[in-house]
């Protein structure tokens, strides 16, 4: 029998290889940018175009090469970063596999211009499918500059897995956004399709946060500082009330390499216990200093896991940081287990400086043994009783205006309608009683007549008398601008202004200006929980996100009129059986369900 087992072949090995270090445009803007970090640099620039699809280039003023280095660092396992194993475990750079350049190069078009401070002129490198095509001389400044182009021309699967641009530009967003929040000593610019998106001058960490999500955000900010023997903890975390329901803005960086940790994310959230409601989630930029020594960042190859040798002990001076800061910022409920809420003055009656006196009259004369006063108290008393009798009938007939005694649950106003628990509408029909979530019908409703507004007939929309303003992150922005057709014809018609603000002119005629944030903000959720690829899931979502956004809520008491409103409306849609998100709106009772109750 042939032997079966062979060496592979160097560029299929590369190209495995490549799998797990590339696997989008995101990761190889990822690599890229940590490279020039750990060259020095003090200004590093990113252009993309296509999403990354056609170009990915940064440009720094780092230390650059020499030509025989330029040459190694394409080649798999080449790195200035380390010597031996003991190396692994003492490392203060972001890079250190000597993967990613050989990585990047086997599935794309390279180019690298590079220059160091010691050579007059500087190298120029093309490179198609790990094969070096040109080598030569060229005048360029110091530092270097790779041009990462056709990512996956020779891995076509792969490059069908791709999603939409506006997806793949999010996800690079993302990178960009962890690694200029984890160096803001580094001067940072962001480019897409000719387009700048981000320009981010050196500055201090709170700046950084700012410059990134928006001038509001400053107001939002909770420092957190703790030293120990095990670690320095340094960052911020947003108050409580600006919790989200999204993951997007948490951020954890040890020694400045951001990290994903399920655990320290619940050390947080267990810090904010009783602070934020359920589904929610609190957002932080939390720095970790931790001795290399005391972990291993070699367990993933993309290097966003690592291990603590002591992770109960960073859990719990994690959790008990940030209950101080937020403690310390009066934001946390202050206890007082001996005090009875109960007896507490209303804020109102707190700032009384003074009581009215209640004015007391006193028969002085009252003889209780005089027989002819004890007739005028009983009478008194027996006009007392008729009063209640009058008021007991009064409230017998309130009552039966919605209860007929002797047969079906009615009302004897226009409407047949009533509500129950603020939660459900109940309504009378032939063969019994219809039952409605109330929250759940109005999302249909809203749902398929966004649908119509988007797809059909256009938008109904209110034009507002002055323009309402809305404070984005610029990554909240470029998300909103990309459903831009879609809210349009919803009703949603609006201008970016200074990059990180929406000024809208007219909104749909059943959403209030003063609801206008709100319902932008729960917008930006839902589109970051659900990644829609093409226009029809893009109508869809939007339509979907709005309702959820704008539907009356379970608890909210409703008018005749509204009540009406709902229950007319639902059985006009074309699916009244279930909401947008496959969930029952009604339950019938038959008479037969409700004499089987009392069987």
């Amino acid at each position: 029998m042939d032997n079966l087992i062979k060496l592979l072949p160097d560029h299929v090995a590369n190209q495995i290889a490549a799998g797990e270090v590339v696997q989008r445009p995101s990761s190889v803007v990822k690599e890229l940018l940590e490279n020039s970090i750990d060259s020095g640099a003090k200004k590093i620039s990113l252009l993309i175009k296509e999403s990354g699809r056609t170009l990915i280039q940064v440009v720094d003023n780092g230390c650059g090469m020499s030509e025989k280095d330029a040459l190694i660092c394409f080649q798999r396992h080449s790195t200035s970063k380390i010597t031996n194993a003991a190396d692994l475990f003492n490392l203060s750079t972001k890079g250190f596999r000597g993967e990613a350049l050989a990585s990047i190069a086997a599935i794309s078009h390279t180019e690298l211009i590079t220059k160091n401070n010691i050579n007059e002129i500087g190298t120029f490198i093309k490179i198609e499918g790990n094969k070096i095509t040109q080598n030569k001389p060229i005048v360029a400044n110091e530092g270097s500059s790779i041009s990462v182009k056709n990512l996956f021309y020779n891995v076509p699967a792969r490059r069908n897995f791709l999603k939409s641009d506006n997806v793949e530009v999010r996800h690079i967003i993302n990178e960009f956004h962890r690694v200029a929040l984890a160096h803001p000593e580094i001067h940072f610019e962001f480019e897409n399709n000719e387009n700048q998106l981000f320009s981010l001058p050196i500055s201090n960490i709170r700046q950084r946060i700012v410059n990134i999500f928006g001038s509001k955000s400053n107001e939002k900010l909770v420092p957190v500082n703790e030293t120990t023997e095990v670690l320095k903890l340094s960052g911020f975390i947003f108050k409580p009330e600006f919790s989200k329901k999204s993951r997007g803005e948490q951020f954890f960086f040890v020694n400045n390499r951001f990290i994903k940790s399920p655990y320290l994310n619940h050390a947080v959230n267990s810090a904010f216990e009783g602070l934020i409601n359920t589904g929610y989630n609190a957002s932080y930029f939390l720095f970790l200093d931790v001795d290399p020594k005391r972990i291993d960042i070699n367990i993933h190859p993309t290097k966003t896991e690592i291990k603590f040798d002591d992770d109960h002990t960073i859990y719990a001076i994690l959790r008990s940081a940030i209950k101080h800061s937020l403690g310390q910022f009066n934001i946390s409920p202050i206890l007082d287990f001996d005090r009875d809420k109960n007896l507490d003055i209303p804020y109102k009656y707190a700032s009384m400086t003074s009581t009215n006196n209640i004015d007391v009259e006193v028969n002085h004369n009252f003889n209780p043994f005089d027989k002819n006063q004890n007739e005028l108290n009983f009478k008194d008393l027996n006009q007392s009783k008729d009063n209640q009798q009058l008021e007991y009938s009064a409230f017998q007939g309130e009552l039966n205006t919605q209860l007929d005694l002797d047969g079906d649950l009615t009302n004897k106003s226009s409407s047949s309608v009533f509500q129950l628990k603020n939660k459900y509408l109940v309504n009378k029909i032939k063969s019994g009683l219809v039952i409605i979530n109330q929250n759940r019908a109005h999302q249909r409703i809203l749902y398929e007549n966004f649908l119509k507004y988007i797809t059909v007939q256009g938008n109904d929309s209110q034009k507002l008398i002055y323009p309402v303003e809305v404070q984005l992150s610029i990554k909240e922005i470029a998300i909103i601008e990309n459903f831009k057709t879609q809210l349009n014809n919803s009703g949603f018609l609006f201008d970016t202004i200074n990059n990180d603000t929406l000024s809208f002119s007219s909104l749909p005629s059943s959403i209030e200006k003063e609801n206008l944030e709100s319902v932008i903000r729960s917008l930006l959720d839902n589109i970051n929980n659900e990644i829609p690829d093409d226009n029809f899931s893009q109508t869809d979502m939007i339509s979907k996100s709005l309702s959820k956004s704008m539907a009356i809520k379970n608890g909210q008491h409703l008018s005749v009129s509204e009540m009406d409103f709902i229950v007319n409306g639902l059985f006009a849609c074309k699916e009244p059986n279930t909401s947008p998100f496959n969930k029952r709106t009604y339950i019938t009772l038959t008479k037969e369900d409700l004499d089987n109750k009392f069987n």
